[in-house]
């Protein structure tokens, strides 16, 4: 229960990335800086955290004996994860971004196959290939299919355009973000810990994010001030604390599919805590009747995912009694 907690903790410290981003769009601000200042932000505050955590040097040991796979799984976790959502910022609203970017739930679960994780027997530790979670799977569709209530009701008003721009990035960013996130975690083999483990993944993914501001500034020019603040308060939110918690969920449940399933279903509540932000900042409409029996089937896959995690462990522990 405590990973599910700290998942919809992080939830709610990255639904300020939605409506932030909406707002910082209906200003004239650019995607680029909205993505690219978010991790350049994040940096020191990190590198802070884990300097007087101790930290630091068994940190750079790490990323210096596998650059490879930090240089990449950084650039698929981060890069390939916020660049297309912001850039989606430009086309489709927060509250459309938001129930889009719950397709990671059912990603995280589809992408089990390509991991493998490690049984203890009685002939010792046995490495096999994770397997979809079924009954995760089909609580997922039912998270998903609330979402979808929520949003149905808007998207007659979206022009095809906007669904376009603003769904197939939001699909690439919402399998990028779990699986850069796993594969780290394979990379890091509980060595580090989520702060980190998220420093070095900025760290890593810093030159990319420095080319997409040389970009920027060749293309629309610098950020505005009020971008820039905007951007330093999702880097805090969202950036800091919200990746930190989510990582420390997921390294709760290393190495069990199931209950790694259920953390990352607890993002599904971004889109309750977005949308209640675009309610109080940005005076969209209260939901409709529809929109709320959404909300409903999302509280109730929610509910599903932790009891069908919590009889598991449950019976784990009959069979070692």
């Amino acid at each position: 229960m405590k990973p599910v907690i700290i998942g919809i903790c992080a939830a709610f410290f990255f639904a300020f990335t939605f409506v932030l981003n909406a707002i910082m769009e209906a200003g004239g601000g650019s995607w680029i800086w909205s993505a690219s200042l978010r991790f350049i932000f994040m940096v020191p505050f990190l590198l802070v955290i884990v300097l007087m955590r101790g930290n630091l040097k068994q940190l750079l040991l790490e990323m210096n004996k596998n650059k490879r796979a930090w240089a990449l799984w950084s650039f698929v976790g981060f890069g390939l994860f916020y660049a297309p959502l912001c850039f989606a910022a430009a086309y489709s609203p927060g509250w459309l971004i938001a129930g889009t970017w719950q397709i990671t739930i059912i990603a995280g679960t589809l992408l089990a196959p390509l991991f493998l994780i490690t049984l203890y027997t009685n002939k010792g530790p046995l490495q096999v290939r994770g397997q979809i979670p079924i009954k995760g799977l089909l609580v997922s569709l039912i998270i998903v299919a609330g979402v979808s209530l929520m949003q149905l009701e808007h998207i007659a008003s979206v022009s095809s355009a906007s669904i376009w721009f603003g769904f197939l990035p939001v699909i690439l960013a919402a399998f990028a973000y779990p699986l850069g996130n796993r594969k780290m975690m394979e990379v890091c083999d509980g060595r580090l810990d989520a702060y980190q483990r998220v420093l070095g993944m900025a760290l890593a993914s810093l030159p990319f994010w420095f080319l997409l501001s040389l970009y920027g500034l060749f293309t629309v020019g610098g950020p505005t001030g009020s971008q820039s603040i905007q951007t330093l308060v999702v880097a805090i939110s969202s950036g800091v604390i919200a990746t930190v918690l989510f990582f420390k969920a997921t390294d709760l449940v290393r190495g069990n599919m199931q209950k790694l399933a259920a953390v990352e279903a607890t993002q599904s509540m971004e889109v309750v805590f977005a949308l209640i932000g675009e309610i109080l900042f940005l005076s969209i409409a209260w939901p409709s009747a529809l929109s709320w029996c959404g909300i409903v089937l999302v509280m109730l896959g929610m509910t599903v995912h932790s009891y069908i995690s919590g009889q598991k462990k449950k019976s784990v522990m009959q069979l070692n009694a």
